[in-house]
């Protein structure tokens, strides 16, 4: 099983461990595209602070985070699953799995970024500011940027399994499934349904979305599931309790839609 994250905004500090090593990163197929990434935000965010703000949207509270990525090659590094932060990642709590769950979270969590294309949680990298929404001046929008190396690079890494889809719309952007892969792949939807004078209501949560992602990924680790594909996964999420109901593509070559519906949003 391949799970697939959306990064967080807000990122913990880098750590105190060795520089970056580019080529300890894992889909070594995207190092030329990770470079060349890396390079052109230094050099922005090194010469030019103001347009270095502009160009990454931060608000003026923000500027300092510019800093972060002038040192990216010399900053201290930590495990990517350190690194990410927010409510998806409080509520994965990778920190206080046990060790079997920690080693299938290594193997099968892949996080998306603008800098850095995708990481496995155990990759260690410095603390930085790049999201997937960026425009480079020179590379152009990064979710361009990604879609090319990425045709091969995450086919390998998905393998013959499952792949569970939890991206926002930013970085799904960077690289959609197709083909085969796309018909083992399942996408997730939370929906909060309350009852008004006696008539259902369903809506769309985002905050508690990502809490909830990220509690579905911490009891698969958790429960050891291996679902083969999303219809084997619908089982699993409905044996660990959860309310799915899916959605099987009206053709070949599209992925899965899943919808898990919450009563209470925490």
């Amino acid at each position: 099983m391949l799970v697939l994250l959306p990064p967080s905004e807000g990122k913990a500090a880098s750590g105190r461990g060795a520089p970056l090593k580019p080529e300890s990163l894992s889909l070594p197929g995207l190092a030329a595209a990770r470079a060349a990434v890396l390079d052109e935000l230094v050099e922005l965010c090194a010469a030019d602070e103001e347009k270095a703000r502009r160009t990454l949207g931060l608000s003026e509270g923000l500027r300092g985070e510019i800093a972060k990525n002038v040192e990216l090659r010399t900053a201290g590094t930590r495990p990517a699953g350190e690194i990410y932060t927010g409510v998806l990642y409080d509520a994965l709590g990778l920190a206080s799995l046990e060790p079997d769950a920690r080693r299938r979270a290594r193997s099968s969590l892949l996080v998306f970024s603008g800098l850095w294309g995708a990481v496995r949680v155990g990759d260690r990298i410095p603390s930085y500011r790049c999201s997937m929404g960026v425009r480079l001046p020179g590379l152009g929008a990064l979710g361009a940027h990604w879609r090319k190396p990425m045709e091969s690079a995450l086919p390998e890494a998905a393998g013959s399994g499952l792949v569970l889809d939890l991206r926002s719309s930013a970085y799904a952007a960077a690289w959609k499934p197709a083909g085969e892969v796309a018909e083992r792949t399942a996408t997730v939807r939370v929906l909060h349904s309350q009852t008004v004078d006696g008539v259902e209501k369903r809506s769309v949560v985002s905050h508690f979305n990502k809490a909830t992602k990220g509690r579905i990924v911490r009891d698969l680790l958790i429960s050891g599931a291996k679902p083969k594909g999303p219809k084997e996964l619908v089982e699993a999420l409905r044996e660990l309790g959860y309310a799915v109901e899916a959605e099987a593509p009206a053709r070949a070559g599209r992925p899965w839609a899943l919808d898990v519906v919450v009563t209470q949003i925490h």
